[in-house]
C-alpha cells in the first residue's frame, strides 16, 4: 500500500482513494488496485462465474460482492418462471452462481431488489473512500458519495471475483465547478446534460471528473447521484463529489453503515479523503448554473442536446466532424435543423433508470401530473429503481397519483432504459425518457427515438403529448410543504 509515501502537495480525493487501495505498481505501468465493493447482476456475471468454475477457483472475498437482478427482470409480470425464457435462464444462472460461490443475492423475494446503482446507496453498501466496481458502465453513480467507482467488463468481473483486484491505468482529474442557484424547474439532469454538451461525449476520456462548486454542495444525494451517473456519457471513467455532512446524514442508520461510535470514527476517516484545498488538478472547468435551462437531447448521443427554448443546430454552421455527426443524427431522428425542440411529438413517456428512479424523482414527477391526465396517444410508465423505493412511494400515495393520471405503475428494474426486457419501444416511436442514453436502438427498437430529459420534463411531455417547458406547469403548481 502507499501509506509510507510522503506527499509534498495537496491531493485530490481520487488520488487519496487510489493510493489507499494500491497493492503495487505493475511492470506495465498499471496499478494493481484492491476493490472494496463489487456489485454484480445477471447480465455481465454468468461468463465470469463460468471462468472461475472452469479453473476450479473460488471467489476470494465473497463478503465484498453483492448481487441483484435488474436488467432483464420484467416490471409488469414478475412471477416466476418469467414468460421470457432467456430472462428466466439468466436469473436461474445468477441464483446458481451465488449459491455455489457464497455470494449474497438480493433477489425478487428479498424486498431489497432493484437497480444495482439504486440499492447500493440505499442499503449503505456505497461508502466514501471505497473503490467500487461493477459490470455496468453507470457504476460512476456511486461516486456521489466520494467513492472511486467504475464500470468493468466481464473478464474484469472474473478478475475481481478471483482476486478482489484489478489492473488499471491511473486517471487525470478534471474539476468541474458549478456555481450559483439553479432556477425552479431546472434539475441535476439538466446540469449533467449541459456539462456533456459543453465538454463533449469524449471530453472526459482518461479523466476522473470531480464535481464541485456551491451548486453541487447544495444538491441532495439523489441529485449528486444523477450527476455522477452520467459521467460515463461524457467519456469520463469516474465521477465523484467530495463527501460532506449531507453525505453522512444520508448514510446514517443504513443497514451496511457502521453505527454508534464506529459511525463517528468512519466519518472522521471519510473526511480525511476529501480533496485538499491545495490539490492540483489536470484541468478545471467552470459552469454558471444561472445559464442552464431545462435541457432535452435531440440526437443519438447525450451530447446532442439543447435548452428547451432553443432550436436544433444547423450542420452547415459546424466544423466538419460535428457537422457529419449532426447530419446523421438529424436524419435518423427525422428532425429538421432550425426547428424548435419544444413541440416535438412523443409517443412514450418513461420515468425510471439508474439515473432518475429514486423517491425524489418520483415525487417531483408526481407534483407535475397531480390532478391531470396524460395525452390520449401517449403510453406512460413509471418504474421505481428498487423495491424499497416503490414501497416508500406507495406509502406516500404517489402510485395513485400516477395511476389517476394515466401512467402505468411498475415493479423495480432497468425497464425501458435499455430494452433488455419486455419494456421496449416499437418501430419509430419517440420516447421522452429520464434515462441516460439515446443511442440508436437503445430502448429496444432499432428505429426507436429517445429524447433524454429530467423526470419532471418527462411528466410534462406525457401530459402535453409533446416536449414542453415544465416551468410553465410548475408556475401553477403549489409547492409542497
Amino acid at each position: 500500500m502507499a501509506s509510507g509515501i510522503i506527499y509534498e502537495m495537496g491531493r485530490t480525493l481520487f488520488q487519496k482513494v487510489w493510493d489507499a487501495h494500491q497493492v503495487r505498481r505493475l511492470p506495465t505501468g498499471q496499478t494493481q488496485l484492491f476493490i472494496g465493493l463489487h456489485l454484480v447482476h445477471e447480465v455481465t456475471s454468468p461468463q465470469a462465474f463460468d471462468m472461475l468454475r472452469q479453473r476450479g477457483w473460488r471467489v476470494a472475498f465473497p463478503s465484498r460482492t453483492i448481487a441483484t437482478v435488474d436488467h432483464i427482470v420484467p416490471t409488469l409480470q414478475q412471477q416466476r418462471p418469467f414468460l421470457d425464457v432467456v430472462a428466466e435462464d439468466m436469473l436461474v444462472a445468477l441464483e446458481r452462481n451465488c449459491r455455489e460461490f457464497g455470494v449474497e443475492l438480493l433477489n425478487l423475494d428479498s424486498g431489497k431488489q432493484g437497480i444495482v446503482h439504486v440499492i447500493g446507496p440505499e442499503l449503505g453498501l456505497t461508502q466514501p473512500g471505497l473503490t467500487i466496481a461493477c459490470g455496468d458502465s453507470h457504476t460512476s453513480t456511486h461516486g456521489a458519495f466520494g467513492a472511486v467507482a467504475f464500470g468493468i467488463g466481464t473478464s474484469q468481473v472474473r478478475d475481481v471475483l478471483a482476486s478482489q483486484c484489478l489492473a488499471l491505468d491511473p486517471l487525470k482529474v478534471r474539476r468541474i465547478a458549478v456555481s450559483h442557484r439553479l432556477a425552479p424547474g431546472v434539475y441535476a439532469k439538466d446540469v449533467i446534460l449541459t456539462i456533456i454538451r459543453r465538454l463533449g461525449v469524449n471530453g472526459g476520456v482518461g479523466f476522473a471528473y470531480e464535481y464541485a462548486g456551491d451548486t453541487i454542495e447544495r444538491m441532495t444525494m439523489d441529485e449528486r447521484m444523477t450527476i455522477c451517473n452520467m459521467s460515463i456519457e461524457g467519456g469520463a471513467r469516474v465521477g465523484y463529489v467530495n463527501p460532506d455532512r449531507r453525505t453522512f446524514d444520508f448514510m446514517r442508520g443504513r443497514p451496511f453503515v457502521p453505527s454508534g461510535d464506529a459511525f463517528d470514527r468512519a466519518c472522521s476517516w471519510w473526511r480525511s479523503m476529501v480533496s485538499d484545498p491545495d490539490a492540483r488538478y489536470d484541468d478545471e472547468v467552470a459552469i454558471d448554473a444561472r445559464e442552464i435551462e431545462p435541457t432535452v437531447t435531440w440526437g443519438i448521443n447525450p451530447g446532442q442536446a439543447v435548452g428547451v427554448s432553443e432550436t436544433l443546430p444547423d450542420p452547415a454552421a459546424l466544423e466538419r466532424s460535428a457537422s457529419e455527426s449532426t447530419r446523421e443524427a438529424l436524419e435518423f431522428m427525422g428532425f429538421q435543423s432550425g426547428a424548435p425542440i419544444k413541440g416535438t411529438h412523443i409517443d412514450v413517456a418513461f420515468i425510471g433508470s439508474c439515473t432518475n428512479s429514486r423517491l425524489s424523482d418520483l415525487r417531483e414527477a408526481a407534483r407535475v401530473v397531480r390532478g391531470q391526465h396524460v395525452a390520449r396517444h401517449v403510453k406512460a410508465l413509471v418504474v421505481p429503481g428498487s423495491q424499497q423505493t416503490r414501497q416508500a412511494a406507495e406509502q406516500e400515495g404517489l402510485d395513485e397519483i400516477f395511476r389517476d393520471a394515466g401512467f402505468e405503475w411498475r415493479g423495480a428494474g432497468c425497464s425501458m432504459c435499455l430494452g433488455m426486457n419486455t419494456d421496449r419501444l416499437e418501430g419509430r416511436q419517440v420516447c421522452a425518457s429520464s434515462s441516460n442514453r439515446n443511442f440508436k436502438g437503445r430502448q429496444g427498437s432499432p428505429t426507436g427515438r429517445t429524447l433524454l430529459m429530467s423526470p419532471a420534463m418527462v411528466a410534462a411531455a406525457a401530459l402535453a403529448g409533446e416536449v414542453v417547458d415544465v416551468r410553465a406547469i410548475l408556475a401553477d403548481v403549489e409547492v409542497p410543504a
